[in-house]
């Protein structure tokens, strides 16, 4: 085969791919679990709605923006939770941040059974729902703690894919999973351009560079950085078989030491920056990279 007809072969392979990232919630939950298997907890029908949303003339969805399944994954019981992104930028209020973490204390009382469940995150999220501002940073802090609880028995993996990111106290359970896919199309930091340029001025960041943005913390940058494990394509099965191939990593004590517990690593690249003399996107990626990447 010549370049020419790799090349050709290359963009069909991309045109017959099913897009994650144009899934809905419900849709890419369906696409990760074993065909067949998907079983919807707390779903629209059960009509588990934000109370706090319609005294501030905002229609509550159903399902508040959160879909939970149990199913399978190779076979294995699964927890999926995915966040929709379509519906208040993904945010987290009382009820839907309550779903997900109600959901992994269940699966962490499953685990310290001995019945192990493996949970998968799937992220699109811009964090705390101002609305309901305490209620869902407490109902986050909570999701922060049944993740790392569930560290000791099984891989807790996250998936962030696009166009709306990870950020806010959601960047931090995104940073806390055993393992980390992206997506080049993903974003990941603990404030959103938007709220950087709002709060700083647009001399700190130009909320409307989207090469700069991406520069910073898209995909590809996180991943080179060392803060995501996985970067693929916007490939719904490839990214089901990363998922696969991520819950298979073995016990807690098989694996590398969590991000969240290099804290002597990471203090020491911190240490390595000149704040007079803050490095770009490049100089990062060298100074930060990962030793398995080339």
């Amino acid at each position: 085969m010549n370049t020419d007809q790799a090349a050709r072969a290359g963009y069909r392979r991309f045109l017959e791919r099913r897009s994650f990232i144009e899934m809905n919630a419900r849709e890419r939950v369906r696409a990760v679990l074993d065909p067949g298997t998907f079983r919807e907890m707390l779903d629209p029908f059960d009509r588990i709605k934000s109370p706090w949303l319609p005294l501030q003339g905002i229609v509550a969805q159903a399902d508040d923006g959160v879909v939970l399944a149990r199913g399978t994954l190779q076979a294995k019981p699964a927890l999926i939770a995915a966040i929709e992104g379509a519906y208040q930028g993904g945010s987290m209020g009382e009820v839907s941040g309550a779903k997900i973490a109600g959901a992994l204390e269940l699966a962490l009382d499953d685990c310290a059974q001995g019945r192990l469940i493996w949970p998968v995150l799937l992220f699109e999220t811009g964090g705390v729902r101002l609305q309901e501002a305490n209620l869902g940073l407490a109902a986050i802090a909570e999701i922060h703690a049944a993740i790392i609880a569930l560290r000791r028995y099984v891989p807790v993996v996250g998936v962030i894919a696009g166009m709306v990111g990870c950020f806010g106290g959601m960047s931090l359970a995104a940073a806390v999973c055993t393992h980390l896919i992206v997506t080049p199309q993903a974003r990941l930091g603990m404030n959103g351009p938007e709220v950087i340029e709002q709060e700083a001025g647009i001399e700190e960041l130009d909320a409307t560079d989207r090469g700069l943005i991406w520069s910073l913390i898209g995909g590809e940058q996180r991943y080179a950085a060392g803060f995501a494990d996985d970067l693929l394509e916007d490939d719904a099965d490839a990214v089901a078989a990363a998922i696969r191939k991520a819950i298979s990593t073995g016990p807690a004590s098989a694996r590398a030491p969590a991000r969240s517990m290099q804290v002597e690593r990471y203090a020491e690249l911190i240490r390595a920056i000149d704040p007079d003399q803050p490095p770009d996107s490049e100089s990062l990626r060298r100074l930060w990279k990962p030793k398995a990447l080339p």
